[in-house]
């Protein structure tokens, strides 16, 4: 038995994942890619109307990274020309952080290469946050730093970081293939630190490392079952001096494609369009905010984006408006699925196993 379009709809305006063979038949060209668009933008507009969340990256510690990773410029032995430096001052990333927000970013992402935080970088990062929040109270922190060791979650979370990102990347089947200085759990395993904590999760993945069909699905229900609040799509840029140079995989359509699909599995969570997005996209990127409700403003890690008067543009010809800072992304639907357990042990009423 097929499953239409409107009936993948249905079921994701439920909270419900599609079946595997449902996602894959979303992937080919069974379905015409506008109509596969159209479909998705009916579970974003249910979830999050017509608003863009407007986020922006602070590369803090940009490459010296002693990870292997095929994908990343700031690689083991990568020749790429890209800017290298330790870490920057608190006030540096404030007054980046301050710009940023002045011009509409909600959430500010503190990124620093390297397998992950010693102590002394957990202090670094606690200072920049103080220093973040003297200026811009309300924004969004969020953490990016790797592997996180123990309690080093809860260090972060009581500094004032409001989010933790650590993206998946590709699925477990072919993790090895893209790295092999940490393994796909490790990045599990920092994902679950960080909720536990009580950060907001971030995770994602980065499309056009030549996955299949099957690899990109597989990866939807390994995010899923970390249940993140936000899921960002990254399409590589296949940078001079890796492994991966001259690997230009993606088209226009393979990109709203895998968009739509990461809707179906995550209707009501923040899908942020990310890195690659100017480069693949190119004339339909307008489209992909009809399936993505979160963009990166301004530049990325070690590549350029556009100017943010371009992107605001975008942003209001393709009909949508800028998310405020006061406003919520995660819709409140969300908290109707949260219940004080009121059963069990330590009370008088049985359990419901």
């Amino acid at each position: 038995m097929t499953i239409t379009l409107d009936e993948l709809v249905t079921k994701a305006l439920r909270r419900e994942a599609p079946s595997r063979a449902a996602a894959e038949r979303l992937l080919s060209e069974e379905f015409d890619v506008l109509d596969v668009v159209a479909a998705a933008g009916r579970v974003r507009r249910h979830f999050f109307g017509n608003r863009v969340k407007l986020n922006t990256i602070i590369n803090m510690k940009s490459g010296l990274c002693p990870e292997d990773c095929t994908y990343c410029s700031q690689r083991l032995g990568s020749d790429s020309e890209i800017l290298k430096y330790s870490w920057v001052k608190a006030e540096e990333a404030a007054t980046a952080a301050d710009e940023a927000a002045e011009a509409g970013a909600k959430r500010i992402c503190l990124v620093a290469s390297g397998r992950g935080p010693g102590q002394r970088d957990i202090e670094r990062v606690s200072e920049t946050i103080e220093a973040v929040r003297r200026k811009q109270p309300d924004v969004e922190i969020c953490a990016c730093l790797g592997l996180l060791g123990d309690g080093q979650a809860e260090q972060l979370r009581e500094a004032g970081a409001y989010a933790y990102s650590h993206n998946l990347n590709t699925n477990e089947r072919r993790y090895a293939e893209i790295c092999s200085t940490h393994a796909f759990e490790d990045r599990v395993e920092t994902v679950r630190n960080a909720t536990g904590a009580g950060l907001s999760p971030c995770s994602g993945a980065i499309f056009g490392m030549g996955e299949s069909d099957e690899d990109v699905v597989s990866l939807a229900f390994e995010l899923r079952e970390l249940d993140p609040d936000s899921v960002p799509i990254n399409f590589l840029i296949p940078m001079e001096g890796t492994p991966m140079a001259g690997e230009w995989r993606l088209t226009p359509q393979r990109c709203l494609r895998i968009l739509a699909l990461y809707r179906f599995f995550f209707p009501d969570v923040e899908v942020r369009l990310a890195g690659g997005r100017e480069i693949h996209l190119r004339n339909v990127e307008a489209m992909a905010l009809q399936l993505a409700n979160s963009i990166f403003l301004g530049d990325y890690l070690t590549s350029e984006g556009r100017t943010g008067d371009q992107d605001r543009q975008l942003i209001a010809d393709a009909g949508f408006v800028v998310e405020g800072s006061r406003e919520r992304t995660l819709p409140q639907q969300r908290e109707d699925l949260v219940n004080i357990r009121r059963r069990g042990v330590g009370t008088d009423v049985a359990s419901n196993v």
